[in-house]
């Protein structure tokens, strides 16, 4: 049988009007001769009442006193309300369909509960299922461990378990559906004319997302990437299949595909950037600071050594934390607050000269400043201060023409 594996997040699910436009994008999947194994996520955001933050402000989160495993029993509640109510409504429209658990559905995880990473698939149960129903929906996020427990797969999960199922069932597509028509050029919020990229590569959209484009979670591209099962971004309240993700553009058969650059800006703001110096009084031993971070569960990004120094980026909350674990080992530490990392992002810049003189330039003629600068072969990131990002970005937007794609 053909399957097309559809993940619909919150706001998808949260109204009824949104799961009518959902159920029709699964009756198109069905006309088309498909089986389809739906993934919800929890209904609505706060306060609606079946939301994920609501479910947390029961137990006075992060106040309580739940153990993780009971946050994860908590948590999982919502995509089995979601799951079921959706399956109700699928059934009034005439479709023959019924729900699962994310255990049900073969989810074996470790017992790292509220990150807990899936160790194998078992869809038997699912493939029988869709001998007898035209669409299995699956509550997103969880699965359970060895003990039984139930688990949630963290930041990102109900992508998570859409992609996986995907791989494990072989399926023709794993269409994540969102409030928004595919992967963006940039944040629309901060580009007012970033356009819909038709065609991205898995590697291109993993970076993206890593720097902070939040469509499509980088672990739930990974999964697909593995199997080779195309991944297609769409809005949840249009008929257009939005931004489709694959290995190579050339695979896509779209002919209206553009020689590019790059292929689209992200961004992570509330950065504040470290330099540590050697001195005669506190010669620099890099592991050591390195391994300090690590010891204190902060995660360091950014970095750049040299014999006599290290200069690198950390979440803003941390910075007074950071400053008294360097403190106390009799370094003099320099903060520069309110950063903001930019990522341009494209297969098409890989051995192709003049891609850092366009950013440097464009953005010295718009007055802004680069704190820091890193390269690899499809990314290029750059360090700015948080005041001039909406204004670094559009001028790198409009200097590499995204805007007229």
């Amino acid at each position: 049988m053909n399957v097309i594996v559809q993940k619909f997040g919150g706001t998808s699910v949260g109204q009824k009007e949104k799961r009518q436009h959902a159920i029709a994008h699964i009756k198109t999947a069905l006309n088309e001769g498909n089986k389809v194994v739906s993934v919800v996520s929890a209904m609505g955001r706060t306060p609606e009442p079946y939301a994920t933050d609501t479910l947390l402000s029961l137990i006075d989160y992060p106040n309580g006193f739940q153990t993780d495993r009971e946050y994860d029993l908590l948590l999982g509640c919502g995509e089995i309300i979601s799951a079921v109510v959706f399956s109700n409504e699928l059934k009034a429209n005439g479709i023959n369909a019924t729900a699962l658990t994310g255990a049900q559905a073969g989810f074996i995880t470790d017992s790292q509960f509220t990150q807990a990473k899936i160790k194998s698939m078992d869809v038997e149960r699912l493939k029988n299922e869709l001998k007898t129903v035209d669409v299995v929906v699956v509550a997103g996020f969880q699965g359970q461990d060895e003990n039984g427990d139930t688990t949630t797969l963290g930041r990102g999960g109900s992508d998570t378990s859409a992609a996986a199922l995907g791989a494990a069932l072989g399926a023709e597509y794993i269409d994540i559906f969102t409030d928004v028509d595919g992967v963006k050029t940039a944040d629309p919020r901060v580009v007012e004319d970033a356009r819909t990229i038709k065609v991205v590569t898995y590697n291109e959209i993993s970076n993206l997302a890593y720097q902070g484009a939040k469509v499509v979670h980088p672990r739930a591209v990974e999964l697909a990437m593995q199997a080779k099962v195309p991944i297609r971004v769409r809005s949840t309240v249009e008929e257009h299949v939005g931004t489709l993700v694959t290995s190579k553009i050339e695979d896509s058969q779209t002919k209206d595909v553009p020689d590019r650059l790059i292929t689209g800006i992200a961004h992570i703001a509330d950065l504040t950037q470290v330099s540590v110096e050697s001195s005669d009084k506190a010669p620099i031993n890099h592991s050591e600071i390195f391994t300090a971070m690590a010891d204190h569960g902060i995660s360091v990004d950014f970095i750049n050594i040299t014999p006599s120094g290290i200069l690198y980026t950390i979440p803003q909350h941390f910075q007074e934390k950071v400053k008294r674990i360097l403190l106390e080992m009799n370094y003099a530490p320099h903060f520069y607050q309110k950063c903001a990392k930019i990522a341009l992002v494209g297969a098409g810049m890989t051995g192709v000269p003049g891609v850092t003189a366009t950013i440097v330039q464009s953005l010295a003629q718009s007055g802004i400043p680069i704190l820091q600068s890193a390269d690899s072969h499809t990314t290029i990131w750059v360090l700015v201060e948080a005041d001039k990002l909406k204004t670094a970005v559009n001028t790198l937007h409009r200097a590499f023409a995204l805007n007229e794609l």
